[in-house]
């Protein structure tokens, strides 16, 4: 009897909080104060699929708001001999999430191959970015924090290097933010975990933490769905009761530490 409360009490806060999420998010006090202005901004990941599996509640957010969003993927992502499918399916889940293909760009560099023993060149990656942010103007860049989620190092390699851009840029104009990573029951808690992350938002001062619940998760499962070579059993258990699916964590990152 006592296991059959414990599950319907999940069950109840489980349907509370999908609820919230649909239709108490554009209320947020704390989310509206993210971004004011029309801004352009650049998201760098490593691999095709991150957009929607990790970053999608940001990416709905800021694209219902009017901002423009760039992607910059540093690989095809190119492990199983599927990267040329993988950019293509990049593409298609952009066109879900509402982001025009002009606005996404993808790599097949030799220094930066998908793999867990490939290390990436920092340097370079910086050098890319700067680029990027020349090319397209940007003001505000969005990327994995030093654990990456899933402590991919392909992700951490990611953050290390917007750091190296951070430290070496003279646009000090940039604003950088990072998608904080949680543990792993946070990490598999669904929309439960929003309540933990409006709370350790609410216990930081200032606007350096903000949390942006998915006003639109199933264009998160459509957008998924759209990496067919990558949509596997187990990666549509992933986004179902992953968190990443129904909200994100962003902080940002100090500038001043990486000089």
């Amino acid at each position: 009897m006592s296991w059959l409360l414990i599950i319907l009490s999940i069950i109840v806060v489980w349907v509370a909080s999908l609820y919230k999420i649909l239709h108490a998010s554009r209320s947020q006090s704390n989310a509206a104060a993210f971004l004011g202005d029309k801004r352009n901004v650049l998201l760098v990941i490593a691999h095709p699929d991150d957009e929607s599996m990790f970053f999608s509640p940001t990416i709905n957010y800021l694209i219902s708001r009017g901002h423009n969003v760039h992607i910059l993927c540093m690989s095809t992502g190119n492990a199983d001999g599927f990267g040329n499918i993988r950019k293509d399916e990049l593409y298609q889940a952009c066109a879900v999430l509402k982001i025009p293909p002009k606005q996404v760009k993808v790599l097949d560099h030799v220094d930066f191959q998908d793999g867990f023993a490939k290390l990436w060149n920092h340097n370079l990656l910086a050098k890319i970015v700067e680029e990027e942010v020349i090319t397209r103007d940007i003001d505000l860049i969005l990327t994995f924090d030093n654990y990456g989620v899933s402590g991919h190092c392909n992700h951490r390699d990611v953050h290390r290097g917007i750091c190296n851009f951070l430290a070496k840029t003279s646009q000090r104009d940039i604003e950088a933010w990072e998608l904080i990573s949680t543990n792993i029951l946070r990490k598999y808690s669904g929309p439960l975990d929003i309540w933990l992350s409006i709370l350790s938002t609410m216990h930081h001062s200032g606007s350096q933490m903000h949390c942006l619940l998915n006003e639109h998760p199933r264009k998160s499962f459509q957008a998924m769905s759209q990496h067919l070579s990558q949509w596997v059993w187990f990666r549509k258990l992933f986004v179902s009761f992953s968190s990443y699916t129904y909200v994100n964590t962003l902080k940002r990152i100090n500038t001043i530490r990486h000089l």
